[in-house]
């Protein structure tokens, strides 16, 4: 096996405390249609794209009907949700780990809106410690497709890479994608999902997989 140049990250809910508020915001924004989906139901989709998520959690015909719109609700319900927004603990020198100990192109990768991730970026100086940094306007599908995991790898000219991610969404991507894909549980996801969508390890946070690199790119 190919050892690993490329390490692509996912941001939201991964190296930024998000999940929760995206639940929430998805919520309020279903409500001003009259729909009410189970907060749980919106949490375990958070980490697909918008585009994907309605018509996930509220059906085809409500995307065809209100998907545009919802999104545009979602936007406006979670953008009064950013000032709360904190990176979680140890990401920077996470990040700083893969670059500058162990010589990795790092690609973060986030099927969310430029505009918020350009906000979680400024939380850790995140612009400094990645390659490259995308969001779903880099790609025509976002995660669980592939497409984006694929063209981090293409940004980075890397060889073969390893994902890190918080959902069974990012797993998914990495593994559609072929690439091995490490999760942590800081999204609220449950081990028993995690492992069954294709996780290789699971570990508590970002910090908490620094001492496993030299294993992960021993494979």
């Amino acid at each position: 096996m190919t050892t690993p140049d490329t390490a692509v990250i996912d941001v939201d809910g991964t190296l930024v405390d998000t999940n929760y508020h995206h639940a929430v915001a998805w919520s309020r924004a279903l409500h001003r249609f009259d729909r009410t989906i189970p907060i749980h139901r919106l949490h375990r989709a958070v980490g697909m794209g918008g585009d994907q998520l309605v018509p996930a959690v509220a059906g085809d015909a409500f995307e065809a009907d209100h998907g545009d719109a919802a999104r545009a609700a979602w936007k406006e319900e979670f953008d009064a949700l950013l000032p709360e927004i904190r990176p979680l603990p140890g990401v920077r020198e996470f990040l700083t780990d893969l670059t500058e100990g162990f010589g990795l192109k790092v690609v973060l990768a986030s099927s969310g809106a430029p505009e918020h991730v350009d906000a979680y970026l400024d939380l850790f100086g995140g612009r400094e410690l990645a390659e490259h940094c995308l969001t779903r306007d880099d790609v025509k599908r976002t995660k669980p497709d592939p497409e984006l995991i694929r063209v981090a790898l293409r940004r980075a000219a890397g060889s073969a890479a390893f994902v890190v991610g918080d959902s069974v969404w990012d797993v998914r991507a990495a593994a559609a994608a072929g690439h091995p894909a490490y999760a942590v549980r800081t999204g609220g996801y449950g081990d028993d999902e995690l492992r069954e969508a294709g996780a290789l390890e699971l570990f508590d946070s970002p910090a908490d997989l620094r001492p496993a690199i030299p294993r992960i790119l021993r494979g």
